[in-house]
């Protein structure tokens, strides 16, 4: 099936790198990593039920990285042609020569690199044309409008499918390489009360079209997320707990991830230096890095250096227990790499478990976060500040929606005050996070 999808076969891109390989070293490099790859697309959006555009892609690209004397050089093309190949390794060594040796440059030990390959289940052809998928993106606007009396127009809905494959080789032995795809639908609706207007939208992707919500489903959630917005009200500054919905708890959990992230340890440029073994999160937390999961958005059987990777805890009750590093950043830190060239896997945040209607209940009084704008987290001192909107509880019971806020706090209090996560994660997300209470942030508002 991937040969009837992709202009190449793998055992092409093989050669290719093979030949790279090669042709680097007889030029003088001394270490040689190539990655060639090939991506194709299709997509349709729709604005109001009518078809509005329609986008159809296919690349392929070639990257060979150099090492000589510890001095790097890397350069990309197009074109996998024999005289532009050439061309390439000849730039990349062009470049190595003119760039600063750096002690910590050099591929990893072979004795990391996988055994064999892991099938995990990356790759899943949706056969869809463009015709079925205006009519699934028109189905997704006409729920979301059929809906409510108050959504009075549609922003759009869309419908992609993409594929690609990829193989990365270096000059110490290792050649991988795989398929995958990933297929969405998203719509966004327009929602008005008493002449005021509010929008929201909804989504879902996933690497089987199987395992997507459907045009029904989303349409309804884009509907009810725009419709609980309507007359949103101004509050007053005050400390209280707050819910970052399950949507948006991703991203605190993607901070803390980039502060134990080698680049910015060995930079120093990380509110969580020296943390390791350290209380974090409170002992309910548990926090896993699991490159394995079947289907799942992050999943790959080595990373971005080739180096094997690994399902490892990286906070058992609360505690610290492991980084993200690459084979540069952890010789760097002196360390050993844990897999993470190119980052983080898939994510799982384990804690209470409780569903999002205990957790409100639980909150009693206090905010439930339904976007974050901006940028306003400090790698440095952790300090945090992010303009929102959001939903207002009283008594265990959402009251009214509240915009034109700021919350604001230190990642390093957030993390410990983490009354509980639940049982609301999103399905196919690469950071399994459910809805998360914390005990205490300041809100600015009126």
């Amino acid at each position: 099936m991937k040969e009837d999808i992709f202009v190449n076969h793998l055992s092409h891109f093989k050669e290719i790198a093979s030949d790279c390989i090669k042709l680097a070293k007889k030029n003088g490099a001394e270490e040689v990593e190539v990655d060639v790859s090939e991506s194709l697309g299709k997509g349709v959006a729709t604005r109001n039920c009518k078809l509005e555009s329609i986008e159809q892609n296919r690349e392929k690209s070639l990257t060979v990285s150099v090492l000589k004397n510890k001095k790097k050089g890397s350069a990309s093309s197009s074109d996998l042609s024999p005289s532009s190949i050439e061309d390439t390794i000849k730039k990349a060594i062009s470049i190595c020569n003119y760039t600063a040796s750096d002690e910590f440059n050099g591929l990893p030990n072979s004795s990391l690199f996988p055994k064999k390959e892991v099938e995990l289940s990356l790759f899943h052809p949706w056969e869809i044309d463009l015709s079925k998928a205006e009519q699934i993106a028109i189905e997704c606007e006409n729920t979301a409008l059929s809906y409510s009396k108050k959504i009075k127009q549609s922003e759009g809905a869309a419908v992609n499918s993409n594929y690609s494959q990829f193989i990365f080789a270096n000059s110490s032995g290792f050649t991988g390489g795989y398929g995958s795809s990933v297929h969405s639908l998203s719509c966004s609706v327009l929602a008005e009360d008493n002449n005021k207007k509010e929008r929201d939208y909804w989504w879902s992707s996933a690497r089987d079209s199987n395992d997507l919500l459907s045009s029904l489903q989303v349409g309804e959630k884009a509907s009810q997320r725009s419709l609980r917005r309507l007359n949103s009200r101004k509050i007053s500054s005050k400390k209280v707990p707050v819910i970052f919905e399950s949507n948006l708890s991703g991203s605190l959990i993607s901070s803390f991830i980039a502060a134990i992230s080698g680049g910015n340890l060995y930079k120093k440029q990380s509110f969580l230096m020296d943390s390791l073994n350290k209380q974090i999160f409170p002992t309910h937390l548990n926090i896993l890095d699991d490159p394995f999961i079947e289907k799942g958005i992050s999943s790959c059987y080595f990373d971005a250096e080739g180096v094997e990777t690994k399902k490892r805890t990286i906070v058992e009750n609360g505690i610290l227990k492991d980084y993200f590093l690459s084979n540069y950043s952890a010789k760097k830190l002196n360390l050993h790499t844990t897999g993470n060239a190119g980052g983080s896997h898939n994510v799982i945040v384990s804690s209470t478990g409780q569903t999002f209607d205990q957790l409100v209940k639980e909150l009693n009084t206090g905010l439930i976060v339904t976007e974050i704008l901006g940028h306003g987290t400090n790698m440095v001192t952790g300090d945090y500040s992010r303009g929102a909107a959001g939903l207002w509880v009283e008594n265990g019971e959402i009251l009214y929606p509240v915009s034109e806020i700021t919350v604001a706090s230190n990642l390093k209090d957030i993390f410990k005050k983490i009354v509980a996560v639940g049982n609301d994660f999103i399905p196919n997300s690469s950071k399994k996070c459910g809805s998360m209470l914390i005990e205490e942030m300041t809100i600015a508002g009126a």
